[in-house]
């Protein structure tokens, strides 16, 4: 930073695009806080309401400003822009976006195994799990618009639309009638590790909090059973699997 800035009059043209990135990310910091205070204050189940209503006011207000001084349309609630782009490129703009999100979570992974060890780093990694499977799944049910209680069917449906969906590749083994088995076929973390001569990353821990807890916020009479997760040993054609069953 400049030594003679004593005010944001005083930014260059690059300084000034940063602080305006940086004021991007206080906004994204700012609405989870609010959340978190809400859930915390109110109950998860308030929360979830006041989420719906807050996020949709939200993004419809900032994009109205923000297309008047970037002069982009609006159309039906989204940027023209993306409606303007080619099903390959809106295909590969999705893509990259949850490459990015898989790539935001190994950072701040690593930001605390480097500083704090890998003890610590799996901790905070499983119990952030606890928070964002519920929100995911709360995400999904709104985007499709599932019903309450949408049973293994809206669970199958879900499950295609997770951001691990794009970037991995994964099965569906129907069983009975009650239950179904998912399978994680090709996972970007583990194959990486394995290219790189590494044994499986152990994310059994986690992998018990992200499943049963998305099954559950899909709809609370579904059941989870891991049948394998690393470290346990597991074939050649699935990395991890879990049984969802009606109870």
């Amino acid at each position: 930073m400049n030594e003679n800035v004593r005010s944001q009059d005083d930014l260059s043209q690059e300084e000034t695009a940063r602080l305006v990135m940086d004021f991007f990310h206080r906004i994204c910091m700012h609405h989870a806080m609010w959340f978190a205070e809400v859930q915390h204050q109110l109950g998860t189940e308030k929360a979830w309401d006041v989420l719906t209503e807050a996020y949709g006011r939200s993004c419809d207000i900032q994009l109205k400003r923000l297309s008047k001084t970037l002069g982009f349309q609006i159309e039906n609630g989204i940027p023209k822009a993306l409606l303007d782009l080619s099903p390959e490129r809106l295909k590969d703009l999705k893509k990259n976006v949850a490459v990015n999100w898989l790539a935001n979570d190994g950072v701040w992974f690593q930001a605390v195994e480097f500083s704090k060890g890998m003890f610590d780093a799996k901790r905070c990694n499983d119990s952030c799990w606890t928070r964002f499977s519920p929100f995911e799944a709360w995400s999904i049910k709104r985007f499709l618009k599932l019903p309450e209680n949408p049973g293994l069917e809206g669970l199958k449906a879900a499950l295609q639309f997770r951001l691990y969906a794009v970037i991995n590749r994964q099965s569906i083994v129907e069983e009975t009638p009650e239950s179904f088995v998912f399978q994680m076929n090709d996972c970007r973390v583990q194959t990486a590790r394995k290219q790189k001569g590494l044994e499986d990353y152990p994310c059994k821990s986690a992998g018990m909090v992200e499943y049963p807890t998305f099954a559950q916020s899909i709809d609370p009479r579904i059941q989870t059973e891991c049948i394998g997760c690393p470290p346990d040993n597991h074939p050649e054609q699935w990395y991890c699997a879990w049984r969802f069953t009606m109870a």
